[in-house]
């Protein structure tokens, strides 16, 4: 696996969370490339989680290529993101609209400056510190492709982190390296290791004259500088369960990938994820999308709709038996 790149980190405990939070969970959907499926994962998990009752605001995190607006079958809002992070409005809350459909809302991606798909730290942290202030029950992150540090916080921000692949060799590739990137990036982030930062950074370079080439490594060093610093490791480790959802299976074969991934993950990084399961290869996909209407409205009986209704389903029943 290639090392990860864009390291610029966010200073563990530089965030200040609103004290009094409505926002239950904040659910974000990335992946190592682009056109897997993300925009439509998100949007069709932010209307089934409002067709249960509950207020939910979809968020498109891909400053450089923003859809989720086609996806829910919105026009583009006047007012975005872009209005944020340009401080052309006060709060991200100004940046909230309504999609049409009930409990369900939106904040448009970035649309009026390419320099905007390169935020800074200040208005990265920002970000983070006000969207748990938002008034709904739950976050939709719709995320861009790829690992740079903003998108890499913003998945380790949420309290579900998905990433959707599709059955093909680039996109098994780009995952496994999404996977990595977050992994590590997660514990130089960790208030918890500050003191062995420099040997995590070392794994995550991956130089070729480190003696730390893999997670195991990374473990055995740490433990002999100090057990009770791999002792918060391991815990750290344990707490990064990101889920896997595979796009577009056609086979038995492909639909398996996920469990292989999962296995891969647990043997190199010690991990347990969960494979929260495959949606068909459907048709009913690009006529949604070329009618800009929402696949669960204008195909609520297909095949696909009702993967993800039980999907969304299974993770509300994860959180509250505190499953995740």
């Amino acid at each position: 696996m290639d090392a990860p790149a864009n390291l610029n980190l966010i200073e563990p405990d530089s965030l200040s969370r609103p004290r009094h939070s409505r926002v239950k969970q904040i659910w974000a959907v990335g992946g190592g490339k682009g056109g897997i499926g993300k925009s439509l994962l998100a949007s069709n998990l932010a209307i089934a989680l409002s067709r249960l009752g509950n207020s939910v605001t979809a968020i498109d995190l891909d400053l450089g290529g923003a859809n989720l607006h086609t996806t829910l079958g919105v026009d583009l809002p006047k007012k975005s993101l872009s209005d944020f992070i340009s401080k052309r409005v006060s709060s991200l809350a100004d940046c909230v609209v309504p999609t049409g459909l009930p409990n369900l809302n939106m904040i448009s991606g970035a649309q009026d400056s390419v320099n905007v798909a390169q935020i800074t730290l200040e208005q990265q942290r920002n970000f983070l510190s006000e969207v748990r202030g938002l008034n709904a029950d739950y976050l939709i992150f719709d995320l861009g492709a790829g690992t740079s540090g903003y998108t890499m916080d913003f998945f380790l921000e949420a309290d579900v982190g998905m990433i959707a692949l599709l059955p093909e060799p680039t996109s098994i590739e780009n995952s496994y390296r999404f996977i990595k990137t977050a992994y590590y990036r997660k514990l130089l982030n960790s208030k918890h290791l500050g003191d062995v930062r420099d040997l995590i950074m070392a794994a995550a370079d991956g130089e070729s004259t480190s003696v730390i080439k893999s997670p195991s490594d990374l473990f055995r060093e740490v433990n002999r500088k100090s057990p009770e610093a791999a002792m918060r490791l391991k815990k750290e480790i344990e707490t990064f369960r990101p889920k896997i959802v595979l796009n577009q299976a056609r086979t038995q074969t492909d639909v398996d990938i996920g469990n292989s991934i999962k296995a891969v993950c647990k043997r190199y990084f010690g991990i347990e994820m969960d494979y929260l399961g495959s949606l068909d290869y459907d048709s009913a996909v690009w006529q949604a999308i070329r009618r800009k209407r929402p696949l669960l409205m204008e195909f609520p009986n297909s095949k696909l709709v009702s993967a993800i209704d039980k999907m969304v389903q299974n993770l509300l029943k994860r959180s509250n038996s505190n499953g995740f």
